[in-house]
């Protein structure tokens, strides 16, 4: 079983920017994958980011410009940096690990994962 605890979310206007934070419980393995998802009210949950332990990674086309996905192998940590926010980009924001050995490049579906966390909220004013 992995613990995954995200922080970070908060409310920010349109145009600025937030860090979210997810500490695992476990050791970032190079073959491990972690992501990003996150869910806007009445939608599908959707894949926002990966990345796996030898540090390649994966965005979603519309979100690559704004978002970036980091890890602190040291720390057992999980990083968003999303700059540049829009009010479309509200929803809560999930964090995500993988069983054991994941794809390249990391997956951004749902089932590439087995351990999540609880979500953090971002909510974008206009």
């Amino acid at each position: 079983q992995v613990q995954l605890v995200e922080s970070g979310g908060g409310s920010v206007q349109a145009g600025g920017s937030l860090r979210l934070s997810c500490v695992a419980s476990r050791y970032f393995y190079s073959s491990y994958c972690m992501g990003w998802f996150r869910q806007a009210p009445g939608k599908e949950r959707e894949g926002v980011a990966a990345i796996r332990g030898d540090g390649s990674t994966s965005y979603t086309n519309s979100l690559k410009d704004r978002f970036t996905i980091s890890q602190d192998n040291a720390k057992n940590t999980l990083y968003l940096q999303m700059n540049s926010l829009k009010p479309e980009d509200t929803g809560m924001y999930y964090c995500a690990a993988s069983a054991g050995w994941c794809t390249v490049p990391p997956p951004l579906i749902r089932g590439g994962y087995r351990y999540w966390g609880q979500g953090t909220q971002v909510t974008v004013s206009s």
